[in-house]
């Protein structure tokens, strides 16, 4: 019998290093051969080799103190950026709704089952967040990866719960299957997800889906301080907002 790794297919251990190097220099700005070998655990030939051919396909730029990343990346960005066909309604949106109450608006979609996050705005009384475009969280724990979830095919949201370690991030996360099926039928019953201080402690979302029919485009939330988003104004006003949002977002993609 095949073994897990043979069942999801043979990996390339060069093209692992190269990512590898890229998400350290994401992660670290300009650094040199020495420091990514002893990061990586590579001899600094290895390291120099794949440098030398990043460098050759004008990925990475190699400077006085060391590399960096090029602005291909930013190129890629857009390029992906563009694929989501409803992108400009999603961006205006999404600031409207930031502008109008003050707060973090944000909007998700499912990849590798995790939320990324496609777009975020502040408003004026917004508070700082972990997360960034282009991040990814884990969606148990999350108003905007449960409210996904919730609308997913079955069989989609069965992969994905399946794959699910529940490592808890507050007091609050829901840390078992059973547990998250019963956040996710709640949600479809009201139209709209929660995140009670699951995530990050003293912060609240709620998030309602954008769907195209009966597919799960993504779906937008507001963030914000318990002290401001009491549980009435979850269920009351915070809900309606998202809610209006993503239809708006809804039509615009329907007859765009």
């Amino acid at each position: 019998m095949a073994n897990a790794n043979e069942r999801r297919g043979r990996t390339i251990r060069s093209v692992k290093i190269a990512f590898n190097i890229i998400d350290l220099l994401q992660e670290r700005g300009r650094i040199g051969v020495t420091e990514i070998a002893d990061e990586l655990g590579h001899s600094k030939s290895t390291v120099h080799s794949h440098l030398r051919t990043l460098e050759e396909r004008k990925i990475l730029v190699r400077e006085t103190d060391g590399y960096r990343l090029s602005l291909r990346f930013l190129d890629m960005a857009t390029h992906v950026r563009e694929q989501v066909g409803n992108y400009d309604v999603i961006r205006e949106e999404v600031d409207s709704l930031a502008e109008e109450t003050g707060e973090i608006v944000q909007f998700g979609i499912e990849e590798h089952g995790q939320v990324s996050y496609l777009y975020k705005a502040a408003g004026e009384y917004a508070v700082e967040t972990r997360s960034r475009v282009g991040t990814q969280a884990p969606m148990y724990s999350t108003s905007l990866g449960k409210t996904i979830l919730a609308y997913l095919p079955p069989e989609r949201t069965e992969e994905i719960v399946r794959s699910m370690s529940f490592e808890p991030m507050t007091a609050n996360t829901v840390t078992s299957e059973e547990e998250l099926y019963e956040n996710l039928e709640a949600i479809r019953e009201r139209g709209f997800g929660i995140d009670d201080e699951e995530n990050i402690e003293g912060l609240r979302c709620v998030s309602a889906p954008v769907k195209n029919d009966e597919a799960i485009l993504g779906a937008v939330s507001i963030t914000g301080p318990s002290s401001r988003f009491t549980k009435d104004q979850l269920h009351g006003e915070l809900s309606d907002h998202v809610r209006r949002a993503a239809n708006v977002i809804e039509l615009n993609t329907k007859f765009s």
